[in-house]
């Protein structure tokens, strides 16, 4: 089997849905694969620095005044916009690079097929046709909206432009019809199995689109605490308005003032200083620690010294840092919206359900004291999580799932239709 990865970016430093073609080529690479990897050139030596032995198989394609004009464009949107504007410019531009690059591996290594991981959207149009071989997209995971009571947290612009960008999708996707014509497409869950494209071609195939890579979350013995020890609950991720942290600073106040506990806030963003005063402005100095960005091997260590995880994101299509918890044998609060959603269930933590903000910010609040208060209910409530995530979640077992779809795609035959197989 001699595959192709081909996304916009692999990467550990930027996160999100960087990681999966990353893990993609990582666990391939060592199962002795011949997995080449297509990525633009802003993630090179840290790729190179990762994976010093497999540099032959990285190909990079360079960033240029017109990759850097149109990242300067989209900074100055709102994310959303910005992202279905400049940012999908910019994707396609890089596509149009990669296409060439990609029809001289296939004649040059004899590739047997493509995967296109990322973008997670199922409305993007892809320039990954009329390779020579077989095309995978996905798994795709993406249809979301925020909960209609937070509706207001979007403004106008942004959600004219996002419902405006859906209308032409279609039209998107016959222009550029990478998806269209995909012979197998992988989908998260049934919501974004109904924002596919219309008119697909490939065969439609329900996986989930994060994992765990065990090798780096693995969780140690718990050691039970002293009676002055504080609960230490942690936040992992970006400082942005969607994620929610100012509702999880009023919630944690009653929290800090009934239990003593700890908040630990890691990650970075536009919103920081922000949240930070709005910390001091709710009492919680001594009890918030804005720790900043750090590296997955960091936020390992740190989830081993912590007792919860809360992720109030109010727009997470996926959601792999509920997962890392998980996998550390931490209970976890998350929103009942989106990916935690597909993640969660009652015996491994939270879901709080986003009716309203009064509604949400008390319930947070409650699950947060419940743990406080009981060393047991985090101790069940933890393994139960990582026997979850070593049974449907880990990186190692996904990927034998994919080589399964890798053979199955390679042996279709070209008149198969939608339907036949293992399609949903």
């Amino acid at each position: 089997m001699r595959v192709v990865i081909v996304a916009e970016n692999a990467s550990a430093k930027l996160g999100g849905e960087a990681f999966d073609p990353l893990h993609y080529f990582r666990v391939l690479r060592s199962r002795n694969i011949e997995a080449h990897l297509v990525v633009h050139s802003r993630t090179q030596a840290e790729l190179q620095a990762m994976y010093p032995e497999d540099c032959s198989y990285m190909h990079f394609v360079p960033d240029t005044w017109l990759h850097r004009l149109l990242w300067f464009c989209e900074q100055r949107l709102p994310r959303r916009a910005g992202e279905v504007t400049m940012g999908l410019l910019s994707h396609l531009y890089t596509q149009s690079i990669q296409r060439r690059l990609i029809h001289q591996l296939v004649r040059e290594y004899q590739i047997d097929l493509v995967h296109e991981p990322i973008p997670l959207s199922p409305k993007y149009p892809s320039l990954m046709f009329g390779l020579g071989v077989p095309v995978i997209i996905g798994p795709l995971n993406g249809g979301m909206e925020f909960p209609p009571a937070f509706r207001s947290r979007q403004n106008y612009f942004e959600e004219l432009t996002i419902a405006v960008g859906r209308q032409v999708s279609n039209f998107c996707n016959r222009l550029l019809p990478g998806k269209l014509r995909a012979k197998t497409l992988l989908v998260a869950n049934e919501r974004t199995k109904q924002s596919l494209p219309k008119g697909l071609r490939g065969t439609v195939i329900e996986l989930v689109d994060n994992g765990v890579d065990l090798s780096v979350w693995r969780p140690v013995a718990p050691v039970p605490k002293e009676p002055n020890q504080r609960v230490r609950f942690v936040y992992v991720g970006r400082l942005v308005d969607w994620k929610a942290v100012d509702l999880l600073l009023e919630a944690f106040q009653p929290v800090a003032a009934q239990t003593d506990a700890i908040l630990e806030i890691i990650g970075d963003g536009k919103l920081r200083q922000e949240l930070e005063a709005l910390s001091q402005r709710l009492g919680l100095t001594d009890s918030v620690i804005f720790t900043g960005w750090l590296s997955q091997a960091e936020c390992a260590k740190k989830l081993q010294q912590a007792d919860g995880m809360v992720l109030p994101s109010l727009l997470e299509c996926g959601g792999a840092v509920v997962l890392e918890a998980m996998a550390m044998g931490l209970p976890v609060i998350a929103t009942n919206w989106g990916g935690p959603a597909d993640y969660l269930d009652s015996t491994c933590g939270f879901l709080i359900d986003p009716t309203s903000k009064e509604a949400f910010v008390n319930e947070l609040t409650d699950a947060m004291i419940k743990l406080s208060l009981s060393p047991e209910l985090r101790l069940s409530m933890g393994r139960a999580g990582l026997e979850r995530v070593q049974k449907y979640f880990d990186w190692e077992r996904k990927v034998d799932r994919i080589l399964e779809i890798y053979q199955e795609t390679c042996a279709e035959k070209p008149t198969q239709c939608i339907g036949s197989g293992r399609a949903i």
